[in-house]
């Protein structure tokens, strides 16, 4: 059994295991709990009633959080010609529309924290799969990370503003960032309720019985702590 520090164990007394609490007194105790130097952030986990080896049960979307990250999101746009133009005055970091470029990402450099694409850069994007694949940087249609030109200053002002993208992992889980513990409470309270908005319109036409099975959210390297699931979704409801 691992073993927790001191500061570890002062912020577990504050949490009740037993309990599921309701989400912003949940998203209240995250920050109360974030014991780090640097910002911690608060994260959402989700134990899914679907079973990842069904297509007709998968979930992959994106969200907006209305109060952001809370930290800079760097961009990167494959694009060339008028797409190139687009995206560098919409404000993106880099725009890999030469090979040099993209043979610098194919090389390793992966120094972005969101990649777009205009669909007729894909064919050299798809090259980069091995690279950008493993660190869930690769452009897909589902998350509206490949775009048509004109919509790419939406897509990267919304992807600077606090973009999310969430899905199911191959053991029924999703994970998502819902800000820092710097945030108050009630902006980390509606960032929660956005994200559960857009998770509940996502429900895959397969899913069988209990959609959420159960949630937690925690500050980084602190306690998880329960959220009761139906008032979650509850919640989603009222919006």
């Amino acid at each position: 059994m691992a073993k927790h520090g001191k500061k570890y164990l002062e912020v577990l007394a504050k949490v009740n295991k037993e309990q599921s609490y309701d989400p912003l007194t949940a998203v209240t105790l995250a920050k109360e709990t974030a014991y780090t130097k640097f910002d911690s952030t608060i994260e959402v986990h989700l134990r899914m009633g679907l079973d990842p080896r069904q297509a007709d049960q998968q979930v992959r979307d994106v969200c907006v959080l209305p109060h952001g990250l809370g930290k800079t999101v760097r961009v990167l746009v494959f694009a060339q010609g008028e797409g190139a133009t687009k995206a560098q005055e919409a404000g993106a970091d880099f725009v890999a529309d030469t090979d040099e470029m993209i043979n610098k990402i194919a090389g390793g450099w992966t120094d972005f924290d969101v990649a777009i694409a205009t669909p007729d850069m894909m064919g050299k994007v798809g090259r980069l799969g091995r690279v950008l694949g493993p660190r869930s940087l690769m452009p897909n249609p589902k998350a509206g990370t490949v775009c048509a030109a004109e919509d790419l200053p939406r897509v990267i002002n919304e992807a600077k503003a606090g973009r999310i993208e969430f899905r199911l992992d191959k053991t029924a889980n999703i994970h998502v960032p819902i800000g820092k513990a710097s945030f108050d409470a009630q902006k980390l309270f509606e960032n929660f309720s956005a994200f559960m908005e857009a998770l509940k319109k996502a429900k895959p036409a397969g899913a069988k019985g209990t959609y959420i099975k159960k949630i937690s959210v925690a500050a980084t390297m602190g306690p998880g702590i329960k959220v009761d699931p139906l008032q979650a979704l509850n919640i989603a409801s009222e919006k």
